[in-house]
């Protein structure tokens, strides 16, 4: 028996066979084209099948992950065709007369190499890892190689690799209990795929596929990060009794989907969900959501080849808010830029998007495409409880300038005689230190906050999350952030509004008492965390809670004195 540890990136324990997932030989000489011309036919073949393969996986995708997870896709199949990168394929072969697979792989080596070499841009970084997953898929078709397809497992298994790719992830089936991986980090493209597809995930071991060999009997641990292999019955029993104490656990939870979200003591919170499109909505009745929280519009834009129309942005909207009958919806106006890139919308290059050009900075600044989307949201607002949230506000010069377009378009619709919803409500996204400092001003203008904590944390330590040689800053019980959250709070509680948090934080099992003592209105989070959030509250008193949250934020010092104090806590609870 062999134990060593990762990162427990899905809940969940998985006991069966491995699965090796071994990626195809790519390796192959560099070579010359006999003939230029079917060469460049074998190369356009090649994009063709690959097109069709991205296309059904992102069909699959979209029926088991949300809108954001599979838009991936959608940047693949965007990747795959980008003219800059098929013209460069087409100029190897013709001008240095190389055979169509060698054009490819210098063409991408020389990419993946460039946004490899961006070690102060994260974002490009990641851009290395899907040129290479896309090109590799082209480069295996030019060479007659087998590309793995996980969608084949057919007997109950535990999926090993270096790293899954998004590719892979959206093929897992039913047969697949979980996975473990070398490298990843719980942000990770796969993490997050493993979280909505409620599979058990362990990554970043380091040492998985030295470990493990197909046919290993391993158990996975996705709460501790555990992974075992070649355990003895004792053990297999041991963590077969686990998983299915878990499932119980899973059944007792759903009996809350109908449930109010109260504590202990009887107060009442809002347990909401987040979704990036119409597409969602089923996640959000199964697991009883009393609220979208946040809307990623984005997604609309992202998964058009042209720039959404007033009328199709009005109807994804008017869907969700009458899907939601009466309940209300927090619909974020475009967060473009940074991360979220847009083909057909021309956006400088910038050394660090996440700090430049993006969400309301590009709204202000092309005012035609605002204008769009708020005339579309205000004519949705009669169809429901609508909020209209700004993202990315770092002034008050800010909001009054968004607030003055919203309200010149709203009185050209009341002018026209559209009818407009007579409980819409305008706030921001605190995801910027400086606006949370300043809370207490804004909270004079804003009808509510919603606290995006994936942001504010790594501004606040000026660490980016999806950097592995600063991930550890990305510390979201550190006490500097935590006073943060509950200075927002207060600053709006002053002023009588209500303040929601709408980043990964809000799902968080440790950070939930924290955030009830601090007396946060409503949770917003990935819908299939509402059920177990839903249920720990009903055990936490809010007094009890909020002399926690006292001691976490004026005697911790660290972030792991306050997830020791939580733990402790939470220990005496289970007593």
């Amino acid at each position: 028996m062999n134990k060593f540890q990762g990162i427990g990136a899905s809940d969940g324990i998985a006991v069966a066979k491995a699965f090796l997932l071994e990626q195809p030989d790519l390796d192959f000489e560099i070579g010359q084209a006999d003939d230029k011309e079917a060469e460049i036919s074998r190369l356009h073949e090649a994009i063709a099948t690959s097109r069709g393969e991205i296309e059904k996986i992102k069909e699959v995708a979209a029926e088991r992950l949300s809108a954001e997870e599979a838009e991936v896709f959608d940047a693949h199949l965007t990747m795959l065709e980008d003219p800059e990168m098929v013209s460069g394929y087409e100029s190897k072969i013709n001008d240095e007369g190389l055979n169509a697979q060698s054009a490819v792989r210098q063409s991408a080596d020389m990419f993946i190499q460039i946004f490899s070499s961006m070690e102060d841009n994260p974002y490009m970084q990641e851009r290395a890892a899907d040129v290479k997953d896309v090109t590799d898929r082209l480069i295996a078709h030019l060479i007659d190689a087998d590309i793995p397809d996980l969608s084949l497992i057919s007997d109950d298994a535990v999926v090993v690799a270096n790293d899954l790719t998004p590719s892979d992830t959206a093929q897992l089936n039913n047969f697949v209990k979980g996975f473990v991986t070398n490298v990843g980090g719980r942000t990770s493209h796969s993490a997050i795929m493993a979280r909505s597809l409620e599979v058990a995930a362990v990554v970043g071991t380091s040492k998985a596929t030295q470990e493990i060999k197909t046919g290993d009997v391993i158990i996975v641990d996705g709460f501790k990060g555990d992974v075992i292999v070649s355990p003895d019955e004792a053990t297999i029993s041991e963590y077969e009794k686990l998983a299915q104490d878990f499932e119980n656990q899973k059944a007792e939870w759903e009996q809350l989907k109908d449930a109010d979200s109260v504590s202990k003591d009887g107060k009442q919170f809002i347990f909401a969900a987040n979704i990036g499109s119409p597409k969602d909505m089923p996640g959000v009745h199964a697991n009883g959501a009393e609220a979208i929280g946040l809307y990623r519009t984005e997604f609309l834009y992202m998964n058009s080849d042209e720039l959404p129309t007033e009328e199709e942005q009005f109807e994804a909207y008017k869907e969700v808010l009458e899907g939601m009958d009466g309940k209300q919806v927090i619909i974020r106006t475009m967060d473009i830029g940074g991360d979220k890139q847009l083909p057909y919308l021309a956006l400088p290059e910038e050394m660090n998007p996440f700090l430049g050009f993006r969400a309301i900075r590009v709204s202000l600044a092309r005012e035609e495409l605002f204008r769009t989307q708020l005339r579309a949201l205000l004519r949705a607002s009669a169809y429901g409880r609508l909020g209209i949230m700004f993202p990315m506000i770092s002034n008050i010069a800010e909001f009054r300038q968004a607030k003055a377009v919203l309200n010149d378009e709203k009185a050209k619709l009341q002018n026209e005689g559209i009818k407009i919803g007579d409980d819409l409500e305008v706030g921001i996204m605190i995801e910027i230190p400086a606006a949370a400092v300043l809370a207490d001003q804004f909270a004079k203008e804003v009808d509510f906050f919603s606290i995006g904590t994936n942001d504010l944390i790594q501004y606040s330590m000026a660490a980016d999350r999806l950097n592995e040689r600063v991930s550890y800053l990305y510390q979201p019980y550190n006490p500097s952030v935590l006073r943060l959250i509950k200075f927002v709070i207060d600053a709006a509680h002053k002023e009588g509004k209500w303040t929601g948090m709408c980043g990964e934080v809000a799902g968080d099992q440790t950070a939930l008492p924290i955030l009830v003592g601090m007396g946060l209105d409503e949770f917003s989070m990935s819908a299939t965390s509402i059920l177990k959030s839903r249920s720990l509250l009903a055990q936490l008193d809010t007094e009890e809670c909020r002399k926690l949250a006292d001691k976490a934020i004026n005697e911790c010092l660290t972030s792991d004195e306050v997830e020791q104090l939580v733990e402790a806590y939470k220990a005496q609870l289970a007593d």
